[in-house]
């Protein structure tokens, strides 16, 4: 089976493909507004065009990794806008600790993999 890597950049690529699965890089937001539900939102925005590209969507999610600067005050709004983002009855399994972020703005990350559609 054929490896497809969508936007390679030297470290990473945002996305890989191999046969059916989809592999997306940990998404973080754009904004550096110190509000989670904006920056979750932002994240999901940007995984939506990701599994979209790979031919996917939030229906078709196995795993996701979630990683939170601070889980005791995020945690609660961070899974009020992920509910509302996943179709019922499609929810992945998923992993959520809190992380010391890459960038001091960055609240969220996300890593998912999913499958075609």
């Amino acid at each position: 089976m054929k490896i497809t890597r969508n936007n390679p950049q030297p470290r990473l690529s945002a996305s890989v493909s191999w046969g059916e699965l989809i592999f997306l890089s940990g998404q973080t937001p754009k904004s550096s507004e110190q509000d989670i539900t904006l920056q979750t939102r932002e994240v999901l925005e940007k995984i939506d065009s990701l599994l979209s590209e790979a031919g996917s969507d939030n229906r078709h999610i196995l795993s996701a990794q979630v990683w939170l600067k601070n889980m005791s005050r995020d945690f609660a709004a961070f899974n009020d806008a992920w509910v509302a983002w996943l179709p019922e009855g499609h929810s992945p399994a998923r992993a959520a600790v809190q992380a010391e972020m890459a960038r001091a703005d960055i609240l969220v990350e996300v890593m998912i993999t999913a499958v075609k559609a």
